[in-house]
């Protein structure tokens, strides 16, 4: 790993860069004709969340910042409440509310820097990581554009390689807004399959303590009630990961956690295709495209259903 990070002035670069290839800005970086649009509308794609968390933990210097800077375990909702807050507001919000967005990550990020705690994969104890290193930053991107085209894959339909090199190529505009560096990222999809391979197989993405601890946190039900989707989703989880990983995070998948996650795909894919699109999209998604259509943006419906799947994961106090 390098010991550079990405300074204001480099994101401040990155940002005017991500401005001058911006068509609409009310629409924002994207826009309804874009496949990240299409892609990051659809609510299946956070049923990959554990897949891509337990990826950004498995890298050292995410685990080891979770653990010694995040409220997680204190305010799980909040936590992911405010993250994809962010998220959407780069993705579906208009020009100045994603750069508004992508200033106060990066000003968050700036003050994230310690040690790791552990000799683990790559990293010695007492290696410094820093939050805003600009490899780190890509590898979290990574998880989430590999994770949402495997969940939009396995629920809603299968993308040509072109539409994948589309998105990919779509997702660089969003990575610019982590002032990530052009050099750090693969210039092609093909490319950016062999990177994710690569990064999962190399000794830089070792699960150590703090990532354990936190997946145990993360995959236990919240109040008894939630006790059979959590049972059912630590395989669905596990069945995503690639078996060293998932070794690693003390994920069963013997021959009972294969069959259950084989027959569950089948059932997830017929259910979620009949779903009506009305629940099936972000609420963010309708709001970006009541916001272009010169109507009143708030999606209370949407909203309103946001609030009670929070409600549902959020622990017993």
């Amino acid at each position: 790993m390098t010991e550079a990070t990405v300074t204001r002035d480099e994101l401040e670069r990155r940002i005017a860069e991500v401005r001058s290839r911006t068509r609409d800005p009310r629409a924002g970086i994207y826009g309804p004709g874009s496949i990240s649009w299409r892609i990051n509308r659809e609510g299946i794609i956070m049923l990959g969340g554990g897949r891509a968390a337990l990826l950004q933990l498995a890298h050292p210097y995410v685990a080891h910042a979770v653990a010694q800077h995040s409220d997680t375990q204190r305010d799980p909702v909040g936590r992911f409440r405010r993250t994809f807050m962010h998220v959407f507001a780069m993705v579906f919000g208009d020009l100045d509310h994603a750069i508004e967005s992508a200033r106060r990550v990066h000003r968050i990020h700036t003050g994230i820097k310690g040690p790791i705690r552990e000799d683990v994969g790559a990293f010695r104890e007492g290696h410094r990581y820093h939050a805003n290193d600009p490899e780190a930053l890509f590898w979290v991107h990574a998880t989430l554009v590999d994770t949402a085209v495997m969940l939009y894959e396995l629920g809603v339909a299968p993308l040509t390689r072109e539409e994948k090199e589309r998105y990919y190529a779509e997702s660089r505009l969003f990575a610019g807004l982590f002032g990530i560096p052009e050099r750090v990222m693969p210039r092609t999809f093909g490319e950016f399959e062999e990177y994710v391979r690569a990064m999962m197989a190399s000794d830089v993405i070792t699960v150590g303590r703090p990532a354990l601890e936190m997946r145990h946190f993360l995959l236990r039900p919240p109040r008894p009630s939630a006790a059979p989707f959590l049972a059912w989703y630590r395989v669905f989880t596990a069945g995503l990961l690639p078996a060293r990983l998932r070794e690693q995070l003390e994920l069963p998948f013997g021959a009972r956690e294969k069959a259950m996650f084989e027959r569950s795909i089948p059932l997830l894919r017929a259910t979620y295709r009949t779903t009506p699109k009305r629940l099936r999209y972000f609420p963010d998604y309708v709001e970006a495209k009541r916001r272009l259509a010169g109507k009143p943006a708030h999606d209370a419906f949407g909203r309103a259903l946001e609030k009670i799947a929070l409600r549902a994961i959020e622990p017993v106090r």
